[in-house]
């Protein structure tokens, strides 16, 4: 009878799935889908339908959440790279969108805020806004590294002044891009029923996971982050690694702000990417990581980010009014902080232990 019981091993593979980082934004996606599929089951329901430009393309509340969610899981790449090498968040990430948008705008449209045709390739419009990104991130990046400023005092400098950095590019004025080429990037590319949005996030992540393969940054991060000092002693230069993952975060800004700008082919220097901050902090806690930095878990965060959304989709769905929705994003992280509490995470271990002895001393009774 003990020999087909074996809790010991069944105790063991439920301890390693609840030790598992992704277990938590799984966990999270898992209650939301089945709260809205008892809830409305219409939630998942998905349309084939023909926009204004004539394409079939797919619609629905899920197609919604991989679209609008894409955004903050680009940005959670570079914040859980950062959160993990320098031990604090970038909180100017919203306001640096808008001065990256800002620049891609000034590129097209140049002098003239409503251009007959764009006056730039948008490519170049883009890396123009790439440039001047990363060196914003290197901005902040040389103060939290070699002035050792903490990383959320550093970037509240930015967060502070960015929005204005931004009206000040274009003279206040805002620019509009003509043509469709440029909505294709924030929208549908025709032929494809998938939103373009989601596509670059696929594309990014395919991406990071090869730097994460391939280079040594990920290591490197999780080594300063645990301990800066030690890695010194094995040779490594913390300052840099911390100002790598500063510009690493700044790339990653751009292209959400080439996404953010390409829905409008406008900007909002006020509005755009407003409280995105918060949500990508968010998305790196519920990821199951540290917010004070060492070991990451990137395919969390992007789990992470794609919660994040739904439950923000599954809110409007229920008519929960915008301005509510910063109070139940502070429930998940009071939850997030409550369970990932060193005291909190103690008990659950000796819970756990309990009840695999109780199970064990049971099949050995029987």
């Amino acid at each position: 009878m003990s020999e087909k019981l074996d809790p010991k091993g069944k105790g063991s593979v439920l301890s390693g799935l609840l030790r598992n980082q992704i277990f938590i934004p799984f966990a999270a996606l898992i209650l939301l889908a089945l709260f809205n599929l008892i809830a409305d089951p219409t939630f998942f329901a998905l349309a084939l339908k023909q926009n204004s430009a004539g394409s079939y393309i797919l619609s629905g509340n899920l197609i919604s959440i991989i679209d609008n969610g894409s955004e903050l899981a680009i940005l959670a790449i570079g914040m859980t790279l950062v959160t993990a090498s320098s031990k604090g968040q970038d909180i100017s990430v919203g306001a640096a969108i808008a001065i990256s948008g800002s620049v891609l705008l000034r590129v097209l449209c140049g002098d003239n805020t409503r251009p007959e045709t764009i006056q730039a390739p948008i490519f170049v419009g883009f890396l123009a806004a790439a440039v001047v990104s990363m060196l914003f991130g290197a901005f902040n990046g040389v103060l939290v590294a070699y002035f050792r400023i903490q990383p959320m005092v550093a970037t509240l400098i930015l967060f502070t002044a960015g929005r204005s950095i931004a009206a000040w590019i274009n003279n206040n004025e805002l620019p509009i891009v003509p043509g469709e080429e440029f909505t294709y990037f924030g929208g549908y590319i025709p032929g494809i029923p998938l939103p373009t949005p989601f596509l670059i996030a696929i594309l990014c992540f395919i991406l990071t996971w090869l730097m994460l393969k391939f280079t040594n940054i990920g290591l490197y991060s999780q080594s300063v982050g645990i301990n800066e000092k030690t890695s010194r002693l094995n040779g490594l230069n913390p300052e840099l690694i911390k100002l790598t993952t500063y510009i690493i975060l700044g790339l990653c800004i751009a292209v959400t702000g080439l996404i953010k700008v390409s829905r409008l082919s406008t900007i909002n220097y006020s509005v755009i990417a407003k409280d995105i901050e918060m949500d990508a902090i968010l998305a790196v806690a519920l990821g199951g990581n540290s917010l004070s930095g060492g070991k990451f878990n990137m395919a969390a965060s992007i789990v992470g980010a794609y919660v994040i959304q739904f439950l923000t989709t599954t809110l409007y769905k229920f008519d929960v009014q915008a301005t509510a929705l910063p109070a139940y994003k502070a429930v998940v992280v009071i939850a997030l902080v409550v369970l990932s509490a060193p005291v909190v995470r103690e008990k659950f271990s000796r819970l756990m232990k309990k009840l695999r002895s109780s199970n064990h001393a049971a099949a050995e009774s029987a």
